[in-house]
């Protein structure tokens, strides 16, 4: 892709993401969703590959029909109530139909299709713009939004979203749709919490947002997409293979790792809003994942000759490491001792 092209896209992409989570108006708010939209899609298929250019089609046709649906929201809360300012959305109707739109938006159970099928098609750079910043926008208005909308029904889909991101990343050979999977489970914890508590959301998106992209630029400074070929990585860069290993971890929630500290806070805010079991019920689903991250984690690492993988082992190549990588992975793994800078921040 021409580099001025690209520069284009991804100005846009940060453009569109600007004004929605800075805007109070919903047709503002739209307006910046419609031009994320717009700008990730070039990078999508920038491959020419039929599978990225059916990864594009579907993220389009998927987006735009939950863009219309938030304008739809909108309008109906403006037509009983006369308010088109985010935080003030009352009017039920449109309160549900608000937390179906963000749900497809985000790629929440029982609307995440979409998400393994786009991901799977996308480069691993882009997969990281959809993993991540691609979802602040949706999950700004969730914040916005949180005081008026349904506890019930949005513990119901993290609950579903933790099940099935756990049940179907099982059996999948693609890194990239486990990390899609992986993804919606993470969704699971941070939608079940928001009404509760919407600062608690914020951080760990944030820290889950961290953590994959130390994962995706590890992956793609490595250049692998699929379970057989990570087996043989350990040869072409070790100490990469062991960060990939402490990142995978982190991603799981083992504690003494970054990624314990949201589950950790969720888990005690929960309790403390009398919702124990659904609490248990998270803590149980989320081991589900952590089957499939140290799957990932044991093909990075601890697989050594012989073992039944049919690729050639790659060449040690001394190139050195991004400085963004190191950052991003010392701080997706050691970041636990500042939580009690983050519970005072609560």
């Amino acid at each position: 892709m021409n580099p001025q092209a690209k520069l284009v896209f991804v100005t846009s992409l940060f453009l569109g993401t600007t004004i929605t989570i800075s805007s109070n108006h919903w047709v503002m708010a739209w307006t910046g969703l419609e031009i994320n939209t717009l700008a990730i899609l070039p990078l999508i298929s920038k491959s020419h590959h039929p599978r990225a250019i059916e990864a594009a089609t579907k993220y389009f046709l998927v987006q735009a029909t939950a863009s219309a649906l938030v304008l739809f929201s909108s309008m109906t809360n403006a037509w009983y109530t006369g308010q088109w300012d985010i935080t003030q959305l009352t009017h039920p109707m449109s309160c549900l139909v608000l937390t179906s739109a963000i749900a497809i938006k985000l790629g929440l159970v029982p609307f995440h299709f979409w998400f393994p099928e786009v991901l799977q098609g996308s480069p691993l750079t882009t997969a990281l713009l959809l993993s991540t910043i691609m979802k602040l926008p949706p999950m700004t208005l969730l914040f916005m939004t949180s005081p008026s909308l349904n506890p019930t029904l949005l513990a119901t889909l993290a609950i579903l979203s933790t099940a099935l991101g756990g049940w179907m990343g099982l059996n999948q050979t693609q890194i990239r749709k486990i990390l899609a999977f992986s993804s919606i489970s993470h969704l699971g914890w941070m939608a079940i919490i928001i009404v509760y508590n919407p600062k608690l959301t914020l951080i760990n998106f944030y820290l889950y947002a961290m953590m994959t992209a130390s994962v995706f630029l590890i992956l793609n400074t490595i250049k692998v997409t699929k379970l057989s070929t990570l087996m043989t990585v350990w040869t072409k860069n070790p100490p990469l293979s062991a960060t990939l290993l402490l990142a995978l971890l982190s991603l799981a929630g083992l504690p003494p790792l970054t990624g314990f500290l949201p589950k950790w806070l969720i888990i005690q805010e929960l309790t403390k809003q009398d919702m124990a079991p659904a609490a248990t019920i998270l803590s149980l689903l989320s081991l589900l994942s952590l089957f499939f991250y140290l799957r990932l984690a044991y093909c990075a690492t601890i697989t050594l000759p012989p073992h039944t993988t049919n690729h050639m082992k790659q060449w040690h190549v001394s190139k050195p490491t991004n400085i963004l990588i190191a950052i991003l992975t010392t701080m997706s793994i050691a970041l636990l001792p500042i939580s009690p800078i983050i519970i005072a921040l609560l």
